[in-house]
């Protein structure tokens, strides 16, 4: 089943292999595909980069001689993925990864660099789009806003697969705290990609940052309605409601993040201080003892295993 356009973000994604617990690998997702040129020939040596912005997991996978890749490890959720060689435009795409069952094998389709074939970037040579990125980073870095925005925006103009740059968008809006345009900004981001955490969260921490909580839980309620959900959304719904004493109703939420990724140490930790909170010492120790199996690197786990001393005295 061939990929379906999407934000691609090129020169952002990192080439990095993210760890997971050995005795788990197993059940995460598997994804398999083949990347050709535009003549059907297999193209050998291609890469293939799988970036998931949600978790910040980021891995990637080459081609054989037949054009076939294996990627593993990938935690369930959506993916987006780019494949590139050398002479070819790159060409990307995204997919709800499962975990556990089948995936699609995915296929990519590169096409010779030229004039008349650019690919997703519209055009825009690695260089440049680096060479935009870094400034605009900067301008950032240095809290001149309308630089930055100017800069984010131009680059937007020449291409509309970097809408991920919204995000930083939206960022500089709120450093010069003009709300209702990082909010503006953020849902531009959404419409090209629906289930971005990140965009999600952002509107809700512009709502607070603006003094308005019940506005930021509206918002994170409405986008945890959906089926595929982020972890996030439902993570930041479910603090929210701890941060208001709403115990109950955290555990419910951070029950749900923990169910969107096994694998993730940070709701598990806090659903062992709701039960903490509730009394229920046995049940934090449990937990406590989960986050370190599961997520056994995380800064999670270093606080469970003090949690547990703790509940051992």
């Amino acid at each position: 089943m061939p990929l379906r356009r999407s934000v691609v973000r090129l020169l952002l994604a990192v080439c990095l292999v993210a760890g997971v617990a050995t005795q788990a690998f197993a059940q995460l997702g598997r994804v398999s595909g083949i990347i050709k040129s535009e003549d059907g020939q297999a193209l050998k040596g291609a890469t293939i980069t799988a970036e998931n912005p949600n978790i910040g997991q980021s891995l990637t996978a080459t081609t054989d001689d037949k054009g076939r890749f294996i990627m593993l490890g990938l935690r369930g959720g959506n993916w987006r993925f780019i494949a590139q060689a050398p002479g070819f435009s790159p060409d990307g795409g995204q997919m709800n990864v499962r975990m556990g069952a089948p995936n699609p094998p995915v296929t990519f389709i590169l096409k010779k660099s030229g004039v008349a074939n650019f690919g997703p970037l519209g055009g825009i040579t690695g260089k440049d789009l680096q060479d935009g990125i870094d400034r605009a980073d900067r301008a950032l870095a240095a809290q001149r806003w309308d630089e930055a925005i100017g800069t984010y925006r131009d680059l937007l103009a020449r291409s509309e697969a970097l809408s991920v740059l919204h995000l930083q968008i939206a960022t500089a809006q709120r450093g010069k705290k003009d709300y209702d345009a990082a909010i503006a900004a953020y849902g531009e981001l959404l419409k090209a990609d629906p289930d971005n955490g990140k965009a999600h969260v952002g509107i809700a921490e512009t709502h607070i940052e603006r003094g308005d909580r019940p506005a930021a839980e509206a918002a994170l309620l409405k986008a945890a309605q959906s089926a595929s959900a982020p972890r996030e959304v439902l993570f930041t719904l479910a603090d929210l409601r701890l941060n208001a004493a709403d115990t109950t109703e955290a555990a419910k939420w951070f029950q749900k993040a923990s169910e969107r990724d096994p694998f993730w140490g940070k709701p598990i930790y806090k659903l062992g201080l709701c039960a903490l909170k509730s009394g229920d010492t046995a049940g934090a120790a449990t937990l406590m003892a989960r986050v370190i199996a599961v997520d056994p690197e995380s800064p999670e786990a270093a606080l469970a295993r003090v949690s547990l001393e703790s509940l051992k005295k």
